[in-house]
């Protein structure tokens, strides 16, 4: 299927919690969709004190305040799809999915982010509780990471990757993408299942760490739904775009690298952006 550029943007709404660095988090999330000629709104679930090492603080907004912005946005601006990353609490949990049930014909794509890259927890036993009572069951693609998805799957840090994304399809997700960042091998294998089976892709390990991968990969899963794309496609193309874009990552700090995800304008501008 070819998915032509978007002349009139599309709209995505973000939840998500802000990163200082850009690297993840909201910032992320617009740069992606930029990237792909998507429009970003957002609904800022939280505010977090991070740098590229690490998170040290994360302070989440009040759920009414999370539920108020994005009414707002949806009684003003056509939405396409919605993209959530950080949902910092239990008061959000249930102010997103009583927005996102009220609108169960737009796509639907939940990065649960449960820890940053270098292990700093986001979410405990309660918050990952109500992330599966009431935001799996309105998921149209999770994508979680190996670890993310056997916690969220309430499964043994041990269990298989397969037993985990049907455990997750079983409480309600339509697809899960579950991706293999965290398993050994010389190949990343991420792993789509759901609507129409089990598929496999496998990807070139890149050396090094990367700040805001997971969030680059979700958002562009939104970003190609909102243009048209089946499912099977926005995964594709999502994948790709996140590979290239951690190719060409940046050591912008002192630890994690920043994915690029303006390297097609440098491509196509020759380097002169």
């Amino acid at each position: 299927m070819s998915v032509p550029f978007p002349s009139i943007p599309p709209v995505v709404l973000v939840f998500a919690a802000s990163d200082p660095t850009g690297g993840a988090g909201l910032q992320a999330d617009v740069m992606s969709l930029a990237a792909l000629g998507v429009h970003a709104a957002s609904a800022l679930t939280g505010v977090t004190v991070q740098d590229s090492a690490g998170v040290y603080e994360v302070v989440p907004l009040p759920g009414d305040l999370v539920e108020r912005q994005a009414r707002v946005l949806l009684a003003d601006i056509p939405v396409a799809a919605f993209k959530l990353g950080v949902l910092a609490s239990t008061a959000a949990v249930h102010a997103v999915a009583r927005v996102l049930a009220a609108y169960p014909q737009l796509p639907v794509v939940f990065d649960p982010v449960l820890a940053s890259g270098r292990g700093d927890a986001f979410a405990g036993a309660e918050l990952i509780a109500a992330m599966r009572a009431h935001i799996l069951p309105l998921t149209w693609l999770a994508t979680p990471n190996s670890i993310e998805a056997r916690r969220l799957a309430c499964l043994s840090e041990n269990a298989g990757l397969d037993a985990a994304a049907a455990e997750l399809c079983a409480a309600g997700a339509r697809n899960v993408l579950v991706t293999g960042t965290h398993e050994a091998g010389a190949e990343v294998v991420n792993s789509l299942h759901g609507e129409n089976g089990a598929r496999r892709f496998a990807w070139p390990r890149l050396a090094g760490e990367f700040h805001g991968s997971g969030c680059t990969l979700a958002a562009a899963c939104a970003g190609w739904l909102a243009r048209g794309a089946s499912m099977q496609e926005a995964v594709e193309r999502a994948q790709q775009f996140t590979w290239a874009a951690l190719a060409g990552a940046h050591a912008l700090g002192r630890a994690q690298r920043i994915p690029d995800r303006s390297y097609a304008l440098r491509q196509r501008d020759g380097g002169n952006v």
